[in-house]
């Protein structure tokens, strides 16, 4: 009988329960019941379950190389005008700066042209023709040229054209004795330029150039 028992139980297992007509069933040898009521009552509070909507979820980034350092930064600086003398110096000076890191610039020194009174012979006729046009209400100044003082300046003018219209003017306010002088003939000037100075190439710059350009100073390019 027993025999037979293990028989039936394996024909079971292999999908055979519809032969046995469940008869093994009270002997606890059927094969576990898959229909609903039973799953139903495995389960535990089934009321609780909720079904939660499914979320957006972004994608996760792929790591972002790392980028590579940002160059230095340069600043542009020059100084100028600068006379013959002045760009030789500076030539001198700016010898021991990196290749290609300044250059002198050549450029154009517009001439100047003052109307102007004098030579006088004296102070005492010099301070007579201050008084005279003080009493004009004209104004004037010194030349500022040593080789024109003792002389006044009644106006400087970057053309000779607007130097003569002046003259003209004063004339018909009375002044008879000025006349149109070059104060400054045109000439050729320098304009140093430094292009792209990093910090150490900086202060290096500051401290070779400084005496050689004198009352110029190095400012920021326009």
């Amino acid at each position: 009988m027993l025999r037979l028992a293990a028989i039936v139980l394996l024909l079971a297992n292999a999908g055979y329960y519809a032969w046995s007509q469940g008869w093994l069933r009270t002997w606890g040898l059927a094969p576990v019941e898959q229909s609903e009521p039973h799953r139903l009552a495995q389960q535990i509070r089934p009321e609780t379950l909720r079904i939660l909507p499914a979320r957006d979820t972004a994608p996760v980034a792929a790591p972002v190389a790392s980028e590579a350092p940002a160059e230095a930064a340069t600043v542009c600086l020059q100084a100028g005008v600068l006379n013959t003398r002045q760009a030789d110096a500076v030539r001198s000076a700016a010898a021991g700066l990196p290749q290609g890191s300044w250059s002198l610039e050549p450029i154009t020194i517009a001439g100047r042209w003052m109307v102007y009174m004098g030579r006088f012979a004296d102070d005492e006729a010099l301070e007579k023709k201050r008084a005279e046009l003080r009493a004009r209400k004209l104004p004037f100044d010194r030349p500022g040229n040593p080789a024109l003082e003792p002389g006044l300046s009644l106006g400087r003018f970057a053309t000779e054209e607007a130097a003569q219209r002046a003259l003209a003017t004063l004339n018909g306010q009375g002044v008879r004795t000025a006349k149109v002088v070059a104060e400054r003939a045109e000439a050729q000037g320098f304009t140093l330029r430094l292009p792209a100075l990093d910090s150490a190439t900086h202060a290096q710059a500051e401290t070779q150039l400084r005496q050689a350009l004198g009352d110029k100073t190095l400012r920021t390019c326009p």
